[in-house]
């Protein structure tokens, strides 16, 4: 990895550590370890994640699309092939709380929950692959994170199968060659010029959306209590 790409990593992990502790310390998290979600506020997380995966994969397929040859379209490649798996894997999570895809794709998306998928959509269409590489890069360890602490919850607290939350499970472990195959794309991009300010607002505005989904999840599921 070149010294320039190091450092910017670097910075922007040390830059957007207090965001990420407020995501990895959220109090959704807190309130499903113990059992406090109830069961309308899973099925509301279904619901938000339906719309957002289905989001997710149109955008990274565009990004497919855009992203010059070779490690670039490596990359979105292998990311357009699991946001697929977690899709069929979400269904399953709506199932085993009763609720059928058409119920799933008829719920409305919340503004907040869906932000996230939506600045995705625009670094699709206009951003480098450097930018949306690094935001995807920064952004995986706290979503991983979460999930994993989700869906042990789910399973102790909640009764469902591994089969149900096999959603979770896919994103609690970076894939593997994720790091390094986001990192060529970045290196790559500022190879091409792109500029690292950019690089750098990507990540942040990302890890913000990501906090923002979060809250308003935790908000929604205070509501149906």
């Amino acid at each position: 990895m070149p010294a320039d790409v190091q450092r910017l990593l670097r910075e922007l992990r040390e830059e957007l550590r207090p965001v990420e502790a407020r995501i990895l310390g959220h109090p959704y998290l807190s309130a499903l370890e113990r059992g406090e979600v109830p069961r309308a506020g899973l099925q509301e997380f279904a619901r938000q994640q339906y719309h957002i995966i289905a989001s997710d994969l149109r955008s990274v397929a565009l990004a497919v699309a855009r992203a010059p040859a070779g490690a670039a379209q490596e990359f979105f490649r292998h990311a357009l092939q699991g946001e697929a798996a977690a899709f069929e894997h979400l269904k399953a999570f709506g199932t085993a709380l009763g609720l059928t895809e058409e119920a799933l794709r008829a719920a409305d998306p919340l503004p907040g929950a869906f932000g996230y998928s939506a600045y995705v959509t625009w670094l699709a269409c206009y951003g480098s692959a450097a930018e949306f590489a690094a935001a995807f890069l920064v952004n995986l360890p706290a979503w991983g994170a979460n999930c994993g602490r989700v869906s042990r919850a789910l399973q102790s607290r909640y009764g469902l199968a591994p089969a149900d939350v096999a959603f979770f499970d896919l994103f609690a472990t970076p894939p593997a060659g994720f790091e390094e195959g986001a990192t060529a794309v970045i290196t790559d991009g500022v190879d091409r010029g792109v500029e690292p300010g950019l690089i750098r607002r990507a990540a942040h505005l990302l890890q913000g959306f990501e906090l923002l989904y979060w809250d308003t999840l935790h908000q929604a599921g205070a509501k149906t209590r």
